[in-house]
């Protein structure tokens, strides 16, 4: 692992590219420092790209991609010969969503982050946020979040529940603490989401973009979020988690889902649980497709709080070499890391052998001058 991978994060965090007649744009004022009304998305949109180069770079260099869910409950791992403690993840979904891997930053990376976060945060002093496109907005808030989320937890580490991380001068937990601050604005994660995106974006699949560091909740993706990829990497972010153990489940008549459409239901599924049946039912594939039909209520308590790391904030007092194919490597690394990347060598074995492939490629005619990506429904 190379810290060097994050260098320069604070020193060209984001390139601006403007036509000459936007260029000098300048961000609405408001009279005081808790009006959320500036960030509603305007009608007079400019042309102002963000380019997150470098945070796609860093997400490429410390996520672990699980793969698809194969809706198999893990069973719990066996004690160390002579003990009995287990170390490291036991989830039943322990093998579920990426992997963030806190447990291999140094200072100097964690250091990057903050940089990183308080340019993004900075980025609104001189661009019109509201003014961007929607896909360049919904990217800017979904990085933004992201980037504050996985900063904190790696301040923190090693921790085992991001979600009781108490952060900032008012001892808030890590979702609720508003440690980030936009054009005066001071916002906590869970503000970007109910308070911005979630009231003035009518898709539901853009909940699957603000990762919250814990296994239960939608995967972190290894690509940063872009005017061009959003619509793209939400529908995939949906479709996982939707045909996810952590996302669905039945029990008797009843359709079990993620807590995390509760905080969505205001928004987004209004009439319960009809609503959320609809949203689950474009997304679902044969497994989930089938709890649809053979269910009529709906439990939004399925939960997960472990964090979504390699140890689950664990370390354990011993070391073990790493071994690949017939190649001894020397690196050693915590037993509760090596026993997580086996039964992830193990479950991709399986997911062949079932046929699951974890990629699915979708061939189409390309065009000469293919039109921009659409704008994600308001």
């Amino acid at each position: 692992m190379r810290s060097a991978l994050l260098c320069g994060l604070s020193a060209c965090a984001i390139v601006i590219v403007c036509t000459p007649a936007t260029a000098q744009s300048q961000p609405p004022q408001t009279e005081q420092a808790g009006n959320f009304a500036q960030f509603v998305p305007q009608d007079d949109t400019i042309s102002t790209r963000l380019d997150f180069t470098y945070w796609n770079t860093a997400l490429r260099w410390f996520v672990l991609r699980m793969g698809r869910s194969l809706r198999e409950y893990e069973p719990r791992p066996d004690t160390q010969l002579g003990t009995r403690f287990s170390y490291g993840h036991d989830s039943a979904y322990r093998l579920e969503g990426n992997r963030v891997a806190f447990s291999l930053l140094p200072p100097d990376v964690i250091q990057s982050l903050t940089d990183y976060r308080r340019d993004l945060e900075q980025l609104a002093a001189t661009v019109p946020i509201a003014r961007l496109s929607r896909n360049e907005q919904l990217a800017y808030w979904m990085n933004l979040h992201n980037v504050a989320v996985i900063e904190q937890i790696a301040l923190a580490y090693p921790v085992k529940k991001p979600s009781l991380i108490p952060v900032g001068d008012s001892g808030l937990p890590l979702d609720e603490s508003p440690f980030i601050t936009v054009a005066g604005v001071k916002l906590s994660p869970k503000d970007i989401r109910t308070k911005i995106v979630y009231p003035n974006w009518r898709d539901p699949k853009v909940i699957y973009g603000f990762w919250r560091g814990d296994i239960g909740g939608p995967s972190i993706s290894r690509e940063a979020f872009a005017s061009d990829n959003v619509g793209a990497q939400l529908d995939f972010l949906a479709l996982e988690f939707v045909n996810s153990l952590r996302g669905t489940q039945k029990s008797g008549n009843t359709m079990l889902v993620s807590s995390i459409y509760d905080e969505a239901r205001p928004f987004f599924f209004p009439n319960w649980p009809a609503d959320l049946r609809a949203h689950i039912a474009k997304h679902a594939e044969e497994d989930v497709a089938a709890i649809l039909a053979s269910t009529s209520a709906v439990d939004a308590s399925v939960s997960e709080t472990d964090i979504a790391d390699l140890s689950k904030g664990e370390r354990e007092p011993q070391l073990t070499n790493l071994v690949k194919g017939d190649q001894y490597q020397s690196t050693s690394v915590d037993p509760a890391i090596a026993r997580l990347l086996a039964e992830r060598k193990d479950k991709i074995e399986r997911a062949v052998r079932q046929n699951e492939r974890q990629g699915k490629v979708t061939v189409q005619a390309g065009e000469a001058n293919p039109p921009p990506p659409p704008e994600i429904v308001r």
